[in-house]
């Protein structure tokens, strides 16, 4: 008999690096058939569509951003089997993307076969988190991460997005730019992240984000 092969959907925004998503899923004899979109924005319209196993996401587009985009397919379909693959591998992104609904997560810097194991697992099931993503955890469960005490646990994920952006010294109108958002949105949320982080200035947020090593 068969094995039923697992249909992925890849979600990135750089064109190069979902071809490479492509090739290195489809020498993979369990892979099936692989769609490949450019922004999270669509992500759910071509979810209902395709119907994928897996949904390997990455967190750093434009627009709504990844972990945006998992909340809304989330919402949609609360067993959707979501992947983060992301050149961000410090814990608290770990921790953002478990907590949106993503079932695993693997850095970009990991080995090629790192990926295609992981997609294996949660496909079946389960959850997959690359070892040393998250201190002293090798396997990683939903109530573990729920547990984990962390000062940015206040921010919306858009707010997340906007902090990690304004900690890297970009200005309110690069922001707005590249997060598809008006310039009075990324203001309001400047205000909102301070009084959150009980933060007074951009070098405050500054220091924030380099103790919990976002840059």
């Amino acid at each position: 008999m068969e094995i039923e092969k697992i249909k992925v959907l890849l979600v990135d925004d750089h064109a190069v690096v979902r071809a490479g998503f492509r090739m290195l899923l489809a020498s993979q004899d369990f892979i099936g058939d692989i769609v490949d979109i450019e922004r999270g924005e669509v992500a759910t319209k071509e979810y209902q569509r395709f119907q994928p196993d897996v949904v390997v996401m990455d967190l750093s587009m434009p627009g709504i951003g990844g972990l945006e985009a998992i909340r809304r397919l989330c919402k949609h379909d609360p067993n959707a089997l979501i992947l983060v693959y992301s050149i961000h591998d410090e814990s608290i992104y770990v921790e953002r993307a478990l907590d949106a609904g993503a079932k695993g997560y693997v850095s970009k810097n990991s080995a090629a076969e790192v990926l295609a194991k992981a997609v294996a697992v949660i496909a079946d099931g389960k959850r997959y988190v690359e070892q040393g993503l998250l201190p002293e955890q090798d396997d990683i469960s939903l109530h573990e991460v729920e547990n984990l005490n962390h000062t940015l646990s206040a921010l919306s994920p858009r707010e997340f997005d906007v902090f990690r952006l304004l900690s890297k010294g970009l200005t309110a109108h690069d922001i707005a730019s590249q997060l598809s958002l008006s310039y009075k949105t990324i203001c309001n949320y400047n205000t909102q992240i301070k009084s959150k982080l009980n933060a007074n200035t951009s070098a405050d947020l500054a220091h924030i984000a380099m103790v919990h090593n976002i840059i």
